[in-house]
């Protein structure tokens, strides 16, 4: 067993999971997860650079989480950043400030080993439960990582919309207006069409979806008082429910969205395009399916992402390390 932390540092938010793992066993245990909105992302979809606030914002939270690691005795860490940093022309500032506050190099990865992480620590947890080949959709705050597969990624393709993005190129109302609607869908479904040119979404026996935006219309469609992630993870849910919490939530103005008992506040000004995001991914992923023969009633929903996935390889490394 080794207890490693694995930190991922998004758009939106930056998320920590110290976990004991067992590469041999196929075990991995949660002693700590938890998240911090900090929008590293704000503006660099128009800027092409990380604002001085958000890195300050970033920053303090790797220095919190630093605390948690040395608190929990972790051997070793994995810091990986994602759409944000790697559209941001000052991401060596970045990577020198987490390197000082964290003591380990930041990896700025590519979007197909973002996937390749996404898909790994979603499917560990399916087991027999789901049909292969799985969908796994990781929906961020700058962009959204499709990836199918049974055992190992066949094919990933990273898109750059993401609640963030989406948010600041298009929703400007409250609630968004009509014709912002209308652009923000026809940005998501060019993204879709080059991404289904690489991924064959037709094949898809399972749609899994991750993240922040998902795990939050999931909580919408159960009607949840209060967030859990207990009752979201592994849940299965129609089709027509995901789509229809995602038009409410889209639909809903900011101080309608707060209100409601399983929002984080972090994701209040974001979720819709989150919403409108996922809706389009749902619906074009039915409509393949149902082209090539098959037919998708159901949508899964896992707590269990790139976290999970960046812990099972710092496990693999040092256990690979040590012969």
């Amino acid at each position: 067993m080794t207890r490693v932390a694995a930190i991922d540092c998004g758009t939106n938010s930056i998320r920590l999971l110290v976990a004991d793992v067992d590469p041999s066993a196929g075990t991995l245990v949660d002693l700590d997860r938890r998240m911090e909105v900090v929008r590293l992302g704000q503006g660099v979809d128009r800027t092409g650079r990380i604002a001085p606030e958000a890195l300050a914002r970033t920053l303090d939270a790797t220095r919190r989480y630093a605390q948690v690691c040395a608190g929990l005795g972790v051997e070793a860490v994995r810091f990986v950043a994602t759409s944000a940093s790697r559209d941001a022309e000052n991401r060596d500032e970045f990577v020198a400030g987490v390197r000082e506050a964290l003591g380990v190099e930041p990896e700025v990865i590519g979007g197909v080993e973002e996937a390749a992480l996404s898909f790994r620590g979603a499917t560990g947890v399916l087991g027999a439960r789901h049909d292969a080949p799985y969908l796994v959709v990781d929906l961020g705050g700058g962009s959204t990582e499709v990836v199918l597969g049974d055992g190992a990624p066949e094919a990933a393709y990273s898109m750059d919309v993401g609640c963030v993005r989406i948010t600041e190129r298009h929703l400007r109302s409250d609630p968004p207006a009509a014709d912002e609607v209308g652009a923000a869908v026809r940005d998501v479904r060019a993204a879709l069409d080059v991404a289904a040119a690489e991924v064959p979404f037709g094949r898809t026996a399972t749609l899994v979806g991750l993240a922040g935006s998902v795990t939050t219309v999931t909580a919408h469609a159960l009607g949840l008082p209060a967030y859990d992630p207990a009752a979201i993870d592994g849940s299965v849910l129609p089709v027509d429910a995901v789509v229809a919490a995602c038009d409410d939530l889209l639909a809903r103005d900011r101080a309608s969205r707060a209100a409601l008992g399983f929002m984080h506040p972090g994701r209040v000004d974001v979720i819709g395009a989150g919403a409108l995001v996922w809706r389009e991914v749902v619906q074009r992923v039915r409509a393949e399916v149902a082209a090539a023969g098959g037919e998708l009633t159901e949508v899964v929903t896992s707590e269990h992402d790139i976290l999970d996935g960046i812990a099972w390889s710092v496990a693999e490394r040092l256990a690979s390390r040590r012969g």
